[in-house]
This record gives structure tokens, C-alpha cells and sequence, in this order.
């Protein structure tokens, strides 16, 4: 089956494709008109529902085209810091554009507790029934910048039971295997794979 991801991430498509890949599933970015869609994310405290937006705005613009029976992807996700009471959470990618990684690090900088959770929601609409999974992944903000590889937080997250290094010293396949989105991306191909799918 060929998944439709609606992001303008392309690091997302190809952690998505890898995961698919390994139930015989095709990722590619969704573009309707070649381009990309900008969809308009709700202000709200919770990733599931700007998940669950981005979808029905989705369904929306591709109803009555031939898209409409793709099955398509979207999944948002984010940071959420213990001593800054959860945040930026559902605000992350807006804080890493506005303040960037050296902006949460001084934030926290006389934190004690540097605790950290990234959680992320896939959400799978496939003829018109709709498919939710989520995963997180426990760990807590490094003192500094490390890293290349990865995006977001990447360079600043150390995930709890590794060897220390950060989502951004890690390889894809590394990353997959622990990360927030590689665990609701493998939930959700799991369910889309049962008996019944």
C-alpha cells in the first residue's frame, strides 16, 4: 500500500518509509498540486488533537479527487521538559524556530531536574477510518549542543537506557528503534497490518 505523509518534513518521510518498509508499505510526501499543504494547527495543549485536526483538514482537501482514497499519514509531536512544567510540548516546533536549541538549554540552564519526554501521534486515515497510535520515549536535555544528524531536539535530547549520546549522535535505525515517533509509526503499522486491515 502506498501512504500519503502529509508533512513538509522530509527526515519524517524517510523515518516513516523505513518503518513501513519493513511491512511492505510505500511512504511518499503528500503534495496535491505539487505542492505541499499548509494546514493550520490548532492552539492546543495536547498533540492528539492537533493531530486529529491536521487530519480532518487533510480528508477536506482531498475529498472528491483521486486522493481521496489514498491512505494518508500525518503525526505531530513534541518536547515536553519537567522543569518547565511540560513545555513546549505541543508549542516545540514554534520554540525551535523562535529560541532554537541554545534558547531551551539557557532556560534551563540552573535546572536541577533536567527530565524530558518526546511524545509523538501518528494518525492513519484509510477509506475513511481513521487509525491512531502514540509513542514516547523517556530521557532528559544535555548540558550542550551534540550532534548533526536527526532534527528538532535531536542534538539536545539523551534518551533514559542508551549509552548516553544524543538523538542527534545516533543513526536513523538507532533512533528508530527508541524514538517517540519510531514506536507510534511501528503501533500504527502494526495496526494497520492486522487480519482485519
Amino acid at each position: 500500500m502506498e501512504i500519503l505523509f502529509a508533512t513538509s518534513n522530509l527526515d519524517k518521510v524517510s523515518e516513516a518509509s523505513e518503518i513501513f518498509s519493513q511491512s511492505g508499505h510505500v511512504v511518499s510526501q503528500l503534495r496535491i498540486n505539487g505542492k505541499v499543504p499548509e494546514l493550520t494547527e490548532p492552539q492546543s495543549d495536547g498533540i492528539e488533537e492537533v493531530a486529529l485536526s491536521k487530519i480532518r483538514q487533510i480528508g477536506a482537501l482531498v475529498s472528491g479527487t483521486p486522493m481521496e482514497k489514498s491512505a494518508i499519514l500525518v503525526e505531530d509531536s513534541g518536547i515536553f521538559i519537567s522543569s518547565l512544567h511540560g513545555f513546549p510540548g505541543p508549542y516545540s516546533s514554534y520554540v525551535e524556530r523562535t529560541i532554537g536549541l541554545q534558547g531551551i538549554l539557557d532556560l534551563i540552564q540552573k535546572e536541577r531536574d533536567r527530565r524530558a519526554e518526546y511524545r509523538a501521534v501518528a494518525v492513519i486515515s484509510i477509506e475513511g477510518e481513521i487509525l491512531s497510535s502514540s509513542g514516547i520515549c523517556y530521557g532528559k536535555i544535555s548540558e550542550v549542543i551534540s550532534g548533526d544528524l536527526g532534527f528538532g531536539f535531536d542534538p539536545i535530547f539523551i534518551p533514559d537506557d542508551t549509552d548516553g549520546r544524543t538523538c542527534g549522535e545516533m543513526t536513523r535505525s538507532e533512533k528508530n528503534a527508541i524514538s517517540h515517533r519510531g514506536r507510534a509509526l511501528k503501533a500504527l503499522s502494526e495496526l494497520i497490518n492486522l487480519p482485519s486491515k
